[in-house]
């Protein structure tokens, strides 16, 4: 199946409260991430931590189109793929 931007709306759309945890751990750096699928898009929270004073962080996004094709094509197998 090609991820053509019709074809990632629809997988968007019948997925609707889709959520993945991600992490990721290197040499003073911490990162979790949880993705979940809202209103036809991607969203993303990426907290964690770096080596420096005052380093934690706790942010929101809504993935860009990239993102979205990459999450898509990696958890497709783990999605309602019905009709396409």
């Amino acid at each position: 199946m090609r991820l053509t931007a019709a074809v990632r709306q629809q997988l968007l759309d019948q997925n609707e409260g889709f959520e993945r945890r991600t992490s990721f751990e290197g040499k003073n750096f911490t990162e979790y991430r949880t993705y979940r699928i809202t209103g036809g898009q991607l969203h993303y929270r990426s907290s964690g931590k770096t080596s420096g004073a005052d380093s934690r962080f706790d942010n929101t996004y809504v993935a860009t189109d990239e993102e979205t094709h990459r999450f898509l094509y990696k958890y497709k197998a783990e999605l309602n793929t019905h009709g396409l």
